[in-house]
């Protein structure tokens, strides 16, 4: 009964998420890169990080009980000629069911290893992870510091809380929610327009360039 009480929880979680505002996907964000950054056994390496074209962060929260449900927010940003960008927000969801009870919160950093990958965040549509982009899981610790090329497109990350099992986002779909945009930018916005920098960032986004900072 009380995993049933947790799942119940965790569907409204994922509802809450969806209701969000976009400062709250900036604010956590924001943390999930403070919290990655305070786990040095399993850190994205330095080097790594330097040399990312940019970054996208999402958290996922998955539930189910007889039927599942899964939802994510979160958001991009690359490297610019004036430090990081601002965020263009993404999200993703799907739903299923079968025999399997349960629920996982997963926080996601996915290191964009080449322009080619900030390009597919930046038209605005869907991307497909594996599919759109290679992934592959990104080296952590310290004593991965060193001057590494990368394998593939993209790196992945991540930390999770749960009893579902195969934490991955190969072939997830990632969509743009351009309402998003206009939200938090209260104007007509497009996605290669603030990956590139032309759109300047709200001041609510400061909190997520003070994240990111220490290891600019």
């Amino acid at each position: 009964m009380k995993k049933l009480f947790f799942v119940i929880a965790m569907l409204s979680l994922v509802v809450a998420m969806a209701e969000g505002s976009e400062q709250d996907t900036v604010n956590r964000c924001a943390a999930i890169i403070s919290q990655f950054q305070q786990m040095p056994e399993k850190a994205i390496p330095r080097d790594v990080f330097r040399q990312a074209k940019g970054l996208a962060i999402m958290s996922v929260v998955k539930a189910g009980f007889i039927f599942s449900a899964k939802g994510g927010q979160g958001l991009v940003v690359a490297r610019t000629p004036d430090g990081w960008s601002g965020p263009s927000f993404i999200a993703t969801g799907g739903g299923g069911w079968g025999l399997q009870a349960g629920a996982q919160i997963t926080d996601f950093v996915i290191v964009l290893n080449t322009d080619a990958a900030v390009q597919a965040f930046s038209r605005g549509g869907n991307v497909t992870v594996g599919v759109d982009l290679s992934a592959a899981a990104g080296p952590i610790g310290r004593t991965a510091a060193g001057a590494v090329m990368p394998t593939a497109a993209v790196y992945t990350y991540n930390r999770s809380k749960g009893v579902f099992v195969g934490v991955t986002l190969e072939g997830a779909l990632i969509v743009t929610p351009r309402q998003s945009y206009f939200n938090y930018y209260e104007k007509l916005v497009r996605a290669d327009a603030i990956l590139s920098g032309i759109t300047s960032a709200p001041p609510g986004a400061a909190v997520l360039r003070r994240a990111l900072g220490p290891r600019d």
